[in-house]
């Protein structure tokens, strides 16, 4: 029954985000950031903790008016996807920015496969749909979420955009190695750990498990594995890539896949550094205890 009401919660606000006039819809997703930020419910504590250990010489005024930003721009994020199946191709190109996209092209050009892995920040799911628009063919995996119709309308969202979405699963890892060794194409958000049994690292000087999952495939597939991150602009989004990733050739393969996975926390943590607001993290990530607690 709960799985029930929340779809339809969430399939209501499909419905009321793209009826409503589009300075009204964002307008209104600012009072529900706020809303919900007052509240100070788990997800914002969570938040607020997190946050901490990116800009931990803020006083409190100063984290109060990031939190606000970033609860404003994780609303944003919703009201995009929302109104996503209204926007044109025109739209999806002309609303995205690139910074390097040389990396992007020439190693996708060099047809041994590319990965890009980025975290949660800005609107992956616009740039992934920026380079759909462009005739570029896209595999991404989906986070397997409840109710399971709520979960299939998720992977017809990202269908829509151009992308081939998979679910979280024992063949994902598979499938997408068969995509690069195909030339393909393949993303993946990947500064949290859902398995349960990731890559242990170094992160904002505390201890978060991330991923091993683009390490592994750059390094089983010899695909290129260059990192992304994805921040707002006023009118869109903003996709900054930075160089491939130098594999290494030495070690176990537990070895090289830290290695490699502590070099995608490294550049995350920079760029999240600079854009802390569009870093849409409210739910757990490291693991050596509570930040906002362990510094009271």
């Amino acid at each position: 029954m709960i799985g029930y009401f929340t779809y339809l919660m969430y399939l209501s606000c499909w419905r009321l985000l793209r009826a409503l006039p589009k300075s009204v819809a964002y307008q209104l997703g600012d009072v529900i950031a706020d809303l919900t930020r007052l509240r100070n419910g788990k997800s914002i504590t969570r938040l607020h903790s997190n946050l901490s250990r990116v800009k931990p010489e803020y006083d409190e005024v100063q984290m109060a008016d990031l939190l606000k930003k970033s609860m404003r721009s994780h609303l944003r994020y919703w009201i995009d996807t929302f109104r996503f199946t209204d926007w044109d191709k025109s739209h999806i190109l002309n609303s995205a920015e690139t910074i390097n996209d040389k990396y992007f092209f020439d190693a996708l050009a060099a047809g041994k496969g590319l990965i890009v892995s980025l975290p949660h920040a800005g609107n992956w799911d616009h740039a992934g749909a920026y380079f759909c628009a462009q005739g570029i063919s896209l595999t991404t995996v989906v986070e397997h979420v409840k109710p399971e119709r709520l979960f299939r309308r998720f992977l017809q969202h990202r269908e829509k955009m151009g992308m081939e979405a998979l679910d979280l699963n024992s063949r994902v890892t598979a499938i997408l190695a068969q995509r690069l060794r195909s030339g393909k194409l393949v993303a993946l958000v990947a500064d949290r750990d859902l398995s349960k049994s990731g890559v242990t690292v170094n992160f904002f000087d505390g201890i978060a498990r991330m991923p091993g999952g683009p390490a592994t495939l750059a390094l089983q597939t010899g695909a290129a594995l260059i990192t992304a991150f994805v921040s707002y602009t006023p009118t869109g989004i903003r996709i900054e890539f930075e160089k491939p990733i130098e594999l290494p050739t030495h070690g176990s393969k537990e070895e090289m896949i830290q290695v490699v996975t502590q070099i995608c926390a490294d550049r995350f943590a920079a760029n999240i550094a600079h854009h802390p607001q569009d870093w849409h993290m409210l739910q757990r990530i490291w693991v050596d205890g509570d930040f906002v607690e362990r510094s009271s």
